[in-house]
C-alpha cells in the first residue's frame, strides 16, 4: 500500500466513524479532492449530506466555512465587499464565506441564479475578485454543494455553466434498515462528528494531488473518452453532450481513483465506474425525443456499452 492508499484509507475509516454506509460516497469524494474538483450532493433533506462535508474538513485538519443559501443571500455574502475606515477612510476588503479551503454551500438551489454565479471565478480559477482586484484562496480548495431535488418547493434550477463546474454530482440514497439503526445507536450519547480529530493535513492533500499528475492516461484511453463524449453529442435523445471540459474532468478523476487503489495508470474500467457521476449532470436531454422519460445517467450507461473497450496492451 502506497502513501495515497494510507492517506486516503484514513481519511474514509476517519469520516466514516460520523457517517454510515456511504462508502462508495466517501470515495467519490476523495477522487474529487484529489483531482482538484467540486463535488454536488442532490437528494432529499436529511440524509446527511452536510455531516459528511463537515466530517471530511475536520478528517484533514482544513479550514471550513458554510455558506446557507436563501433567497436573501447577496453575492457579496459570498465573495466578499470592501469597507471603508471609519478613521482613516481607507477601503478594507472584508472576505465573504468562500475564503476557506473546504466550503459547504448548503443547499445552493434555495437561492437566485445571480447568487450562485458568484461562485463561478473561485471555483475555476481558485480566486475571487473584489472591487477589480483578485485574490486565491488557500489550497487545497474545493466546494461541497448541496441542493434539494429540483422540484422542491422554493428551488431554482442551476444553470448548466454552475453545473459544469461541479466535477461530480452524487445523490447519496436512504440507509438500509441495519445502517439506520445503527445512525440511531450512535448517536444514543452524542453527535460521533463531535469527537472527530484530524488525520490528515492540508499538506498531505496538496502532495497526492501532486502524485495524481505522475498518473499515466494512455492515449488508447484518452481515445476511449473522447469517444464517449462523441456518442453523446451524436445521440438524438441528448441536446447538449459532454463538453471538453468534461473529458478533462473524467481523466483527472481517473487519474486520482488510480492513485488510491495504487496504480500508475488509468484503466477502461476507471472510465467506466467514473462517468455516470462525473458525465450525467453535464447532459441536457431532449425532451422531445426522449419519449420514455430516460434519466440521463441511464441514457449514458446504455452509450458506454454499446462502445468497444480498448485493450491496453
Amino acid at each position: 500500500m502506497n502513501d495515497v492508499q494510507r492517506l486516503t484509507a484514513a481519511i474514509s475509516e476517519n469520516v466514516e466513524k460520523a457517517v454510515v454506509g456511504k462508502k462508495e460516497t466517501v470515495s467519490l469524494i476523495l477522487t474529487a479532492l484529489l483531482a482538484q474538483g467540486h463535488v454536488l450532493l442532490e437528494d432529499v433533506p436529511g440524509l446527511g449530506k452536510t455531516t459528511i462535508v463537515s466530517a471530511l474538513a475536520k478528517s484533514i485538519d482544513c479550514s471550513f466555512s458554510r455558506i446557507q443559501f436563501t433567497p436573501d443571500v447577496l453575492p457579496g455574502d459570498i465573495t466578499g465587499y470592501t469597507m471603508p475606515s471609519l478613521t482613516t477612510g481607507e477601503r478594507n476588503v472584508v472576505f465573504g464565506a468562500v475564503m476557506a479551503q473546504i466550503v459547504l454551500a448548503d443547499e445552493i438551489n434555495r437561492t437566485s441564479p445571480k447568487t450562485q454565479s458568484a461562485l463561478l471565478e473561485v471555483m475555476q480559477e481558485n480566486q475571487l475578485t473584489i472591487d477589480g482586484v483578485s485574490y486565491p484562496v488557500p489550497l487545497p480548495f474545493m466546494v461541497l454543494a448541496t441542493q434539494n431535488p429540483v422540484s422542491a418547493i422554493g428551488t431554482y434550477p442551476l444553470p448548466e455553466a454552475q453545473l459544469d463546474r461541479f466535477l461530480m454530482k452524487i445523490s447519496l440514497g436512504y440507509p438500509t434498515r441495519a445502517e439506520e439503526v445503527e445512525i440511531l445507536r450512535r448517536h444514543s450519547t452524542g453527535a460521533p462528528i463531535e469527537q472527530l480529530k484530524p488525520v490528515a493535513t492540508a499538506q498531505d492533500i496538496l502532495d497526492a494531488i501532486a502524485a495524481r499528475r505522475e498518473i499515466v492516461c494512455s492515449p488508447k484511453v484518452s481515445d476511449y473518452i473522447v469517444s464517449i463524449a462523441e456518442a453523446t453529442r451524436k445521440d438524438e435523445r441528448i441536446t447538449l453532450g459532454v463538453s471538453p471540459r468534461g473529458c478533462l474532468a473524467l481523466m483527472e478523476s481517473c487519474r486520482a481513483k488510480a492513485l488510491m487503489e495504487g496504480r500508475e495508470y488509468v484503466t477502461p474500467d476507471d472510465v467506466q465506474a467514473l462517468c455516470v457521476p462525473v458525465l450525467a449532470h453535464r447532459m441536457v436531454l431532449n425532451k422531445q425525443k426522449n419519449v420514455r422519460l430516460e434519466s440521463a445517467a441511464v441514457i449514458l450507461q446504455g452509450i458506454v456499452q454499446n462502445l468497444r473497450v480498448p485493450g491496453l496492451s
